[in-house]
């Protein structure tokens, strides 16, 4: 009998392990980072990051103005990576949309510096 149980438990025990380990599998092949949509917004949010960096070093913007719009870009990063989650490591064309939209803000306010 207890050897009975034992055989169930270990068996349960496998199939639970198996299913773990595919689900993280499925999560991680999912998570696509080159996806266009993904990679144009990504690219955006670096081309960004240059044009801050370009500013602060010409001394046409402040330390403290430059901090504050790359936490608006860390910001809109994070928030792509949330959109991908939900979607099996894509971003919808809704969600590009809106992204883009955040990313034109940021771009105007370091044109406006």
């Amino acid at each position: 009998m207890i050897s009975a149980q034992k055989t169930v438990l270990l068996a349960v025990l496998a199939a639970l392990t198996l299913g773990a380990s595919a689900g993280a599998m499925a999560r991680e092949a999912g998570f696509d980072k080159t996806h266009p949509r993904r990679a144009e917004v990504n690219h955006r949010l670096n081309n960004q990051n240059h044009r801050i960096n370009n500013e602060v070093k010409r001394g046409e913007m402040t330390h403290r103005q430059a901090n504050k719009l790359r936490g608006e870009d860390r910001t809109i990063r994070k928030e792509e990576r949330h959109m991908a989650a939900r979607d099996a490591g894509h971003i919808t064309a809704r969600d590009q949309v809106i992204l883009n939209n955040q990313e034109n803000r940021v771009s105007n306010q370091i044109n406006k510096q």
